[in-house]
Order: structure tokens, then C-alpha cells, then sequence
């Protein structure tokens, strides 16, 4: 069973690693989407820096890199701390990346995609929840913040109910921590008043800092 769960948390944090953004930027535009706007590869940047079309693509496949290794997960094992681990790797890949100098992005889409797949019956209401903050106030990165909070709440609560594995619980308080602590700067330009609406904000950036080992 350890090596499930070693080879689970390898694969997951592998596919997670897929800059998705990174490379649609490549391809499209050949430009580096790290350097304009927040400098992150996912959705959101993408939408600033290379329009929505795009950034439905890489919505999308950041959503799958969440899926995929909690069905594989499911299939393999009923033990759902299996699905715990390829979640939280596939959310880390994601947001530090091997394959892109671990400059990557949130974790939202992914950790989306993760819970979907968890639990298929609350995935539906995950966007709702999104849209009820973003359609009104415009600020994606208040829909994620207020949006993981409120789902992980749920999950927590579901699992204190006995409706769903304990396990999930701590996936939820892990997931959501660390992508409120990865929208901290947001947090800081929301309660100044200065953090970018929607499609707003994909000015470039200053020159990117080189990263250790990073071409």
C-alpha cells in the first residue's frame, strides 16, 4: 500500500506539473504568460493575456489535471486517502511545477477538478458558488478565495456528518489553506482597492527574477 500512495503522489505532482497556460502562451502568441499580469499560468492570466478562448482551453485541462489521478485513485483503491494524496500532488504540480521552474499557478481549476471527481454530486455547485461572488463584484480572485473557503466548508462539514470519508476533510483544509495563502498579495490589493477586475490587470511585468536552475 506505501507504494501506491509514493507512486500516486509522484504521478499526480507529474501531470499537475503541465504548465497548461505556459505552453498554450508558447504556442499562440510565443510569449511567457509569467511575464504579464499576476505572472501565474493559470485561467485567470490567461484571460488577460491571450483572451477567453484560451483561457476556456486552459480552464479546462487544469480541471482535468485534478480529475484524472482522483479517478485513477478510485479505480485502483477504495481507500480514499489514496485520492487525498494524487489530489494534493496533482494541486502542487500545478502550482510549482517541475517542468517550469516551479513558477506555476493557484491551484483553483485543479482543486476543482480534484473535488469534482471526489465528490461528483457537490462539483455542480462549486462554480455556482464562484459565480454568485464573481458575476456581481467582478474580482476573480475573490471568487476563489470566497469560493474554496465556502466548498471546503462543506466538504468539512459532509465529513463531521459521516456523508463522506474523513480523509476528504483534511483535503479540504490542506487545499483550501494553501490557495488562500497563494492569493495573499490578492488579499492585500482587495482590502486596498487596487486588485484588477476581470480581463483586467495583463500589462507585462518587470523582468522576471531568475530562478535557480531554470533556463
Amino acid at each position: 500500500m506505501i507504494w501506491q500512495f509514493g507512486a500516486f503522489a509522484l504521478g499526480s505532482y507529474l501531470l499537475g506539473s503541465l504548465p497548461i497556460g505556459l505552453i498554450i502562451g508558447r504556442l499562440l502568441k510565443g510569449v511567457d504568460i509569467r511575464e504579464y499580469g499576476s505572472g501565474k499560468t493559470g485561467m485567470t492570466n490567461t484571460l488577460r493575456t491571450l483572451g477567453p478562448r484560451a483561457a476556456a482551453t486552459v480552464f479546462l485541462l487544469d480541471i482535468l489535471k485534478g480529475v484524472i489521478p482522483v479517478l485513477i485513485a478510485k479505480w485502483v483503491s477504495p481507500d480514499a486517502r489514496l485520492q487525498v494524496v494524487a489530489a494534493l500532488a496533482a494541486i502542487l504540480g500545478h502550482d510549482f511545477p517541475i517542468y517550469a521552474g516551479f513558477r506555476g499557478g493557484r491551484g483553483v481549476a485543479t482543486s476543482m477538478g480534484a473535488t469534482a471527481a471526489m465528490m461528483p454530486l457537490l462539483g455542480p455547485f462549486i462554480p455556482l458558488i464562484g459565480g454568485l461572488v464573481l458575476i456581481p463584484y467582478r474580482y476573480a480572485s475573490l471568487m476563489s478565495i470566497v469560493g474554496t473557503v465556502v466548498s471546503g466548508g462543506i466538504v468539512i462539514a459532509l465529513a463531521l456528518t459521516h456523508r463522506v470519508p474523513e480523509a476528504y476533510a483534511w483535503y479540504a483544509v490542506i487545499a483550501a489553506t494553501l490557495i488562500v495563502f497563494l492569493h495573499r498579495e490578492n488579499i492585500v490589493r482587495l482590502r486596498a482597492g487596487t486588485e484588477p477586475k476581470i480581463g483586467q490587470g495583463g500589462k507585462r511585468r518587470g523582468k522576471p527574477q531568475r530562478i535557480s536552475g531554470q533556463p
